[in-house]
């Protein structure tokens, strides 16, 4: 892990299960108004300086799409459909077999709220995505302010607190065994 780097705390999160899927939910708030956090959530151009993944396509309209996973050297491209995209308050889509829900409030100090729900296969996943979400959301940010960072993803997440982060959601989400954690 670099030096100078600091994670931060926790984030704010919940899980719960539904219909033998579990969802991830984090709140994170961001110091910059909700017209420019939708610009990084829906650009392509943007996604890629700091999410897992771009997309062929802005996804701040609804229909297809295809978002390629961007881990190291291996690029994965996945299918996703955006059903829901409401600038700069609600975005929905489905990431492969994973479902994102991004809602965005604007705070009253000029910022916004960020929830994300994020619907995966198993509640031991839940600690693994909070973990890889905080780092791109901290490089997201980053972004916003103006003096971006390299993005935070696959393998070399482990440099950057990802076991502790991991770990530390694992703890608050009262889930045993986080996978990757062994």
């Amino acid at each position: 892990m670099p030096a100078a780097f600091d994670p931060g705390p926790l984030l704010e999160v919940a899980g719960h299960q539904d219909g033998g899927r579990s969802t991830l939910v984090l709140h994170r708030p961001l110091a910059h108004p909700p017209e420019s956090v939708w610009a990084v959530l829906t650009d392509p151009e943007l996604l890629g300086r700091w999410a897992p993944y771009t997309a062929d396509r802005d996804l701040g309209a609804e229909g297809p799409a295809t978002l390629t996973t961007i881990d190291s050297e291996s690029r994965v491209d996945l299918p996703a459909t955006v059903s829901a995209a409401h600038a700069p308050r609600l975005l929905e889509y489905t990431w492969g077999e994973d479902r994102l829900r991004w809602e965005l409030a604007a705070d009253d100090g000029g910022g916004t709220r960020l929830t994300l729900a994020h619907t995966v296969h198993s509640p031991d996943w839940m600690p693994k995505v909070a973990a890889g979400w905080h780092l791109c959301l901290l490089v997201a940010e980053h972004l916003l302010d103006g003096a971006p960072i390299p993005p935070i993803v696959g393998e070399a997440a482990m440099g950057y607190g990802w076991q502790a982060l991991a770990d530390g959601y694992a703890e608050l989400l009262d889930v045993a065994g986080a996978p990757g954690s062994d």
